[in-house]
């Protein structure tokens, strides 16, 4: 398939070649200076260097322009390649990321030719279980909805099969909907969060302006749709119903993959085990679901050794299910009848159901079952490129179920009996016990597929704050990806075995089946959809086409599996709701509590009273104190003011925030500010993460991680003060120094600077290196020492208090914020909040379980919200 992206070239040159580059089109924000809060009169045009409540207040107009600098990360400028200026990097980065066909994760894993095997043996075993096993049970369920009146039904029926793998796995998800990855990263909350990057539809206000500075984001180039697409991002951001919308059909989706994390199992065991009932004809149905029961024990006891420990043994293994199944199709077809081939003529899906009326229509609900499995392979992009899974599918797996199908179809031309087992009762009678372990290991194979895929999106929406955090194991230290989350996995294991012993028959299993896959397929073709019209930009005629034959078609297919709901697999849906009612419950509380303490953050006029004493003792140490808010000085601190005796001499406000992108480089994972001026010594400090990045350091190595990035950000800040002071004797007024600077290119290209330099903040309050209170010592104006002087003996001695601060220790101040409903709430917002929300906080993990913390570094405060 094109790529449906725009590519651009960006000649890269020395510094001074800026007028050689092309420009892209980005918003130009205009900052309000009388909207940031100041200290005084006279440090108003240096307040960028502080927190500013309106930093997102500004007002946007689309010009061309280069890459503009927030104060937020001055130090994150410090990339691989920034000993260039920042054009090129904007240039290399746009080359990098602006294609869509995945070769950043192509190039993940360096591919030799025995490595490519062995990849191609792991990629059978982890992505396609699931669509593999399908020929097990898809005739069965078809056939006991529409049972067999002559051939000509069996040649309609498997017309179906055939053109439904081949529109929704291949043309759907193998050449379209792989391509929506987000950097490699599959799933519906990866589509989420690729929509969310390029448009602020996050209903969690904690959004950043330097969260676009991450090299994770795509930047874009000027396109024959742009103006469409801008259109529509600015309908979403403006809109409030469309942001819930969007969240709420997100929300569905994921809901439906956990249904599938629970369904697959049981489908795909239950139908393999009862393949007993052909090679033993004393088995009853009750000893079959003993032993299913059994199987999935074993099932999800070995889930926790990980995906690339077990894909070396499950990738040969389906590798031998495929060729059984091509091998077994190819048999039958010579020995009963090869005119099945003839299926491949549309014509007979119309004949089918002119025959069948109502039951063809029935039957949707079992035809579909013949594509499970391919939003598993969506999900399971995370493990290996997409080009591998794209030729897989294209060459091994998709010929031989294709054989598969059109082998049993054969068998039952001759034998209308059997279409009750129809893969089983096809299999030639020497190979049957042979196929029976192969295809029970299949099942296995399949179960795992789903449930690492469930694995998968639940990482992803606990990190982008829609699902409770829970504890996550890595299982591989080579690949990121591949986790295990104990709590889902027996939780998945309990709630499966109920299903196979409530409902032991598997048509109604099976329909089940459907309504859990043909949910979340249908959120992933609105997902798509909003994808290629706010992203790829493609012309609309492609995306209308691309909306109307699959949504209607999986609309189709929805209404047949609806109609059957009554039989049992209503429970399906009632396990779904359950697991949408819990995302929505802490994604709801989640964002109360956050604009609840956004509302009684402490004003800077109250930090001017205080002092820089804090109205308290200043004792030696630095105290990190986590909190959610990105901007601003959170409530809770002022509660550990009026709480403790003494307050560290250095203050540093953590903020762990997961931004919309797979992952974040080291580099630029700290962003640091000053929240007052610097005798106060409190500093901001963000520390961002992907919702695929691995949280495993302790808290040692966070805390050299961080301190060394406040080092350099202060470094930073002191070399831009130097920087400017070079030129102060050439402003011929104050004012300059509040104008936007920026570099206007000889081809007119406009190029907003847009970095506060810091020598614009004149401060003579130098920090002595103790750690009594700070004090203002004035400058004598009639004895000024050389400014660089005067700004190296600033850097050293503020270097010096921050080395002197780490040596007397770091403690860990944490605040747990609750919330509870005003008592003038409505009963439901109080029965959400009071008892469901706090149930689920309560149980689930601390944000600071991860860094390990021994109890003696940690000082914790309660405080309870009323929303």
């Amino acid at each position: 398939m094109a790529n449906p992206k725009t590519r651009s070239s960006h000649a890269l040159g020395g510094e001074d070649d800026i007028e050689s580059r092309e420009s892209r089109w980005v918003f130009q924000e205009d900052e309000d200076p009388s909207e940031i809060e100041d200290f005084d009169a006279t440090d108003l045009r240096h307040q960028p260097m502080f927190d500013s409540e309106d930093e997102d207040n500004a007002e946007q107009r689309l010009v061309r322009t280069g890459p503009r600098i927030d104060s937020f990360d001055v130090e994150a400028l410090e990339v691989p390649g920034a000993q260039r200026n920042d054009y090129e990097v904007i240039a290399s980065l746009i080359s990098a990321y602006e294609t869509l066909n995945c070769d950043v994760t192509v190039m993940r894993i360096d591919v030799s030719v025995g490595k490519g095997i062995l990849l191609a043996f792991q990629t059978l075993g982890v992505v396609f279980g699931d669509v593999g096993t399908s020929p097990l049970y898809t005739f069965r369920v078809i056939f006991r909805k529409a049972p067999i009146n002559g051939n000509e039904d069996i040649l309609g029926a498997l017309s179906l099969v055939l053109y439904t793998l081949i529109l929704i796995p291949l043309l759907k998800y193998v050449l379209v909907v792989l391509w929506a990855n987000d950097d490699g990263e599959g799933g519906t909350f990866a589509l989420y969060s690729l929509i969310c990057r390029n448009a602020k539809v996050s209903l969690l206000p904690n959004q950043l302006r330097s969260d676009a500075r991450i090299s994770g984001f795509r930047l874009k180039v000027p396109s024959p749709e742009l103006e469409r697409s801008l259109k529509i991002k600015e309908r979403l951001e403006t809109s409030l119903n469309l942001k819930k919308i969007l969240l709420l059909l997100v929300l569905a989706g994921i809901s439906m993959v956990i249904a599938n994390g629970v369904v697959t199992p049981a489908m795909s065991v239950l139908s393999s085990v009862n393949g007993l009932k052909v090679g033993v004809d004393a088995i009853k149905q009750d000893e079959v679901v003993m032993i299913s029961v059994a199987c999935l024990v074993v099932l999800f006891s070995v889930q926790k050794y990980g995906t690339s420990k077990m894909g070396l043994f499950v990738g040969p293994a389906l590798f031998i299910w495929f060729c059984s199944l091509a091998g077994i199709g190819v048999y039958n077809l010579v020995k009963y009848d090869s005119s099945v081939l003839r299926a491949f003529n549309p014509i007979h899906i119309y004949y089918f159901f002119a025959r069948n009326s109502t039951k063809a229509w029935y039957s949707l609900g079992g035809c579909i079952l013949c594509a499970t499995g391919s939003e598993a392979m969506f999900a399971d992009l995370c493990y290996f490129p997409v080009r591998s899974v794209q030729l897989t599918f294209v060459f091994v797996v998709l010929p031989c179920l294709l054989l598969g199908y059109l082998g049993q179809a054969a068998y039952l031309m001759e034998n209308h009996a059997d279409a009750g087992n129809a893969f089983y009762s096809s299999v030639p009678s020497g190979a049957f016990w042979p196929t029976f372990l192969i295809a029970n290991i299949a099942a296995l194979i399949a179960s795992r597929a789903m449930t690492t895929a469930t694995f998968s999106c639940i990482k992803q929406s606990a990190a982008l704050g829609c699902f409770p955090r829970l504890k996550i194991v890595h299982t591989s230290r080579k690949f990121m990806g591949q986790i295990y989350i104990p709590v889902i996995n027996w939780f998945l294991l309990a709630v499966s075995l109920v299903f196979v012993c409530t409902i032991s028959n598997i048509d109604e299993i099976g329909n089940a089946y459907g309504i859990a896959e043909l949910g979340v397929m249908m959120m992933t073709t609105i997902l798509v959809t909003l994808v290629m019209l706010l992203i790829w930009q493609i012309h609309i005629i492609i995306v209308l086409s691309f909306a109307v034959v699959f949504l209607g078609l999986e609309l189709t297919f929805f209404s047949s599996v609806l109609w059957s709901v009554t039989d049992g697999s209503w429970i399906i849906l009632v396990f779904a709701g359950i697991m949408f009612f819990i995302m929505f419950v802490w994604n709801y509380g989640s964002k109360l509590k956050y604009e609840t303490e956004v509302k009684q953050k402490l004003s800077m006029d109250l930090m001017r009273e205080l002092g820089c004493n804090l109205g308290t003792i200043r004792a030696p140490g630095i105290g990190l104190l986590y909190n959610e808010l990105v901007k601003g000085i959170p409530g809770i601190f002022g509660h550990f003011l009026t709480t403790l005796p003494a307050i560290h001499s250095m203050i540093i406000f953590v903020s762990i925030k997961y931004v919309p992108v797979p992952m974040v480089p080291q580099s630029e994972r700290f962003l640091f500010r000053r929240v007052c001026q610097r005798s106060y010594h409190i500093f901001r400090c963000i520390a961002r993460y992907g919702y695929k990045d691995v949280r495993k350091e302790n808290h040692q190595t966070f805390e050299q991680l961080l301190m060394e990035s406040l080092e350099k950000f202060i470094r930073r800040e002191a070399q831009e003060r130097s920087l400017e002071s070079d030129g102060d004797d050439d402003s011929d007024s104050e004012d300059d120094y509040s104008a936007s600077r920026v570099l206007i290119a000889p081809n007119g290209s406009v190029y907003s600077l847009g970095v506060p330099l810091l020598a614009d903040f004149i401060d003579t309050n130098i920090p002595k290196p103790n750690f009594e209170a700070s004090t203002s010592e004035e400058a004598n104006p009639e004895s000024p020492k050389p400014p660089g002087i005067d700004a190296e003996q600033s850097l050293e001695r503020e270097l010096s208090f921050i080395r002197m601060a780490k040596e007397s220790g770091i403690v860990y101040l944490l605040g747990h914020g609750d919330i509870r409903a005003r008592k003038d709430s409505w009963f439901i917002k109080k029965l959400i909040i009071n008892y469901f929300y706090s149930f689920l906080r309560k149980n689930c993990r601390r944000g600071i379980t991860n860094l390990s913390v021994p109890h003696s570094h940690l000082m914790q405060v309660g405080m309870t919200y009323m929303v």
